[in-house]
């Protein structure tokens, strides 16, 4: 990866990579700044594999030091801004990461205080770089290594060998089981992974990306996300928050040709009314991942903005992307999620029993590819039971294939509730609850959301003379710092949670009671 973004920033030095509010950032300020950091990161001892936790917002800071880490072969885990103490210590715990690089403050929370603990408590932890003003003393700022000069010549960085076939980072997993695991992906599998998705969503170098979703996800990163645009020449318009009408401005001012987008934040800005204000027409390409976007919101957005296309993206970390092409039929675009992005991937949709399913039927979805993982870091057990014997992985999504030849995503076997695109364990959550003294037995369920597709409601049976409410329940998983997004959004107590057959606690029919419980409660309210 190292020396395909090098090539590419002499190939456009001169042109804008990088948009930051009135900052223009050309491609060759990039590497420049990228160059500096790197030198800055071998005086401080980073070494090729090794691992720094990056959980910093989308600023130009981030697109530096992801380059910064390629050129140096150390690898990125991709935390996300809203993890908490919880996700970011065990992730430098099982990684036995040496660096955390964090912004001093976010909107509404001290980051420099969650590094100074989480560095006290790991001994492993050499290195913590603070990014933005009010950066502690004792701490190193990122700033101030961008402005100043390493003291190293260049050509130290021409003498790390990287072997491509190594791991260039992290990403997250949604995991069912705790908090996220480790995904390794190697340099070789990335670039490939950005290069199909690129081509398929027809970059050109005067088009323009909408970069509103975390760099942290695999979406806005690499499919084709930033580094798709920057291997094209392309400028990444970085948003500086998600409201509707500053969007919009950004959209007309910046002439955005591609958005990257998760389905509820697209369909927030369809039910805007403010849209109709604003001059979209650039907008050629609207890209939706992280959950399923209905084919009604496909229309209405392609109705809204007649100058685009929608084309759905399914894919996951892991590595698999399945993407509507440009040129399938209205049909196929609007129903299905399209198909595998590369000839050498392979599909096949199983029973409970690994049979392969009739053509047409339902079925769990397992893949195999040039890109997609083959074991998950430091989890033999869990890679025991996510991978056949030849080498699937078994993703725990359901799908079916359509008469296209594309294929419809049908929901999954995996206990995720996914929040707008955010997918969270419901087994880390519920851990958590168990621990309150009121709690006898806890089930975390997905209830239906118009905006979001999911919320969590978490289904509570109380000890006896035990008393909870959900903001004492979400003053509990905050003090053990959960992240915010993954709070449940509804308390429902039950004298016994209901049983499958086979004796276990049946979240299918919790799901359905809760459907149930809220659209008697919203029919009520009509009434």
């Amino acid at each position: 990866m190292r020396d395909v973004f090098a090539k590419a920033c002499a190939a456009f030095a001169d042109r804008v990579a990088l948009v930051a509010g009135a900052e223009r950032i050309t491609y060759a300020q990039v590497a420049e700044r990228a160059e500096q950091l790197a030198l800055h990161l071998v005086r401080l001892g980073v070494k090729p594999l090794d691992r720094v936790v990056v959980q910093l917002p989308n600023v130009p800071e981030f697109v530096y030091l992801h380059l910064a880490l390629q050129k140096v072969g150390a690898l990125p885990i991709m935390a996300l801004p809203p993890h908490r103490y919880l996700e970011i210590s065990h992730f430098v715990r099982l990684s036995n990461a040496m660096g955390y690089v964090v912004p001093a403050r976010g909107k509404d929370f001290d980051y420099a205080a969650l590094a100074a603990r989480i560095s006290s408590e790991q001994s492993g932890l050499r290195l913590v770089l603070i990014q933005g003003e009010g950066a502690p003393s004792e701490m190193i700022s990122l700033d101030e290594l961008l402005e100043t000069d390493s003291g190293l010549p260049r050509a130290t960085l021409d003498q790390i060998t990287i072997n491509p076939l190594d791991p260039a980072l992290f990403l997250l997993s949604g995991g069912t089981t705790g908090v996220p695991k480790l995904i390794p992906r190697t340099h070789n599998d990335y670039i490939y992974n950005t290069r199909r998705a690129a081509k398929i969503t027809d970059i050109e170098p005067d088009d323009a990306m909408l970069a509103v979703l975390p760099f942290g996800h695999n979406f806005p990163l690499a499919c084709p996300g930033l580094q798709g645009f920057l291997l094209n020449g392309a400028r990444v318009v970085l948003a500086a928050n998600n409201q509707n009408e500053y969007l919009f401005e950004l959209i007309e001012r910046e002439r955005i040709t591609h958005l990257e987008l998760v389905p509820a934040m697209l369909i927030r800005m369809l039910n805007d009314p403010r849209l109709r204000d604003f001059d979209l027409s650039s907008v050629r390409i609207v890209n939706t991942g992280g959950q399923r976007l209905q084919p009604e919101a496909k229309i209405k957005t392609e109705q809204l903005i007649p100058s685009c296309k929608v084309q759905e993206v399914f894919g996951m970390a892991e590595g698999m992307l399945f993407y509507v092409r440009l040129d399938d039929s209205d049909a196929a675009r609007i129903e299905t999620v399209g198909s595998p992005i590369s000839a050498g991937d392979e599909v096949r949709l199983v029973d409970d029993w690994g049979n392969e399913v009739a053509e047409g039927e339902v079925g769990e979805l397992l893949c195999r590819g040039p890109y997609t993982l083959r074991g998950y870091f430091c989890a033999e057990e869990h890679n025991a039971r996510a991978f056949t014997d030849d080498g699937f992985y078994r993703t725990g999504d359901l799908m079916r294939r359509h008469a296209s030849g594309n294929y419809v995503v049908e929901g999954r076997k995996k206990d995720l509730i996914n929040r707008g695109g955010e997918k969270i364990s419901a087994e880390e959550v519920e851990n958590l609850i168990l621990a309150h003294p009121a709690v006898q037995n806890v089930a975390c369920v997905p209830m239906p959301d118009p905006i979001l597709g999911e919320r969590m409601c978490a289904c509570v049976v109380l000890k006896p003379n035990a008393e909870l409410d959900l903001e004492t329940l979400c003053a509990h998983l905050d003090a053990r710092g959960l992240a915010k997004f993954k709070l449940p959004e509804r308390l429902e107590i039950f004298h016994e949670l209901p049983l499958s057959p086979f004796g276990k606690i049946s979240k299918q029919i919790l799901t359905k009671q809760i459907a149930a419980l809220l659209d008697y409660k919203s029919s009520s309210t009509r009434g």
